[in-house]
């Protein structure tokens, strides 16, 4: 059975434990950081249900066509996701990103997610709320060179 999750499925798999759902959350935000659709939708299962902001998306093509339209609009894209809770098969995550629309304005996204992981380690609900600010080029922390795990998001930002 391990060896079939393994092959179908994407470790770590639920239970989740504070050092495997930490590694699922930074596996998640590298996959999204690689800005293509089609490698991200792996993470899902093909029945994935989604709410993102006010968007509600069904299964990996919708997935694919809503991650297409989005970086096609936010240039840049850049992500940071840390743990915030977590119990078997859940995890929840604040994160950050920042992007610059078609005008060249910076953005900010802050946010919550809550995760539900179907057995084979794949998510099969994720749910999405975010606030994006105005920023400027000089408030932006994940300029070109930087690892966006190593900047120092104070207090201010949670």
């Amino acid at each position: 059975m391990a060896s079939a999750q393994t092959d179908a499925g994407k470790p770590p798999f639920p239970p989740f434990t504070l050092e495997t759902a930490q590694i699922k959350v930074k596996a998640a935000q590298d996959m999204w950081n690689t800005r293509d659709p089609h490698k991200v939708k792996n993470g899902y299962t093909s029945d994935s249900i989604w709410r993102n902001r006010d968007t509600f998306i069904r299964g990996t093509d919708e997935i694919v066509e809503f991650l297409t339209k989005k970086w096609e609009r936010e240039n840049g894209y850049r992500l940071r996701k840390e743990l915030f809770s977590f119990t078997e098969n859940k995890i929840a995550v604040q994160f950050w990103y920042e992007f610059y629309d078609t005008t060249g304005q910076w953005w900010r996204c802050y946010g919550l997610e809550d995760w539900t992981f179907a057995e084979d380690g794949r998510m099969r609900k994720r749910q999405m709320s975010g606030n994006d600010v105005k920023i400027s080029e000089q408030e932006r922390w994940y300029k070109d060179g930087v690892d966006v795990n190593t900047v120092d998001i104070s207090e201010k930002h949670w």
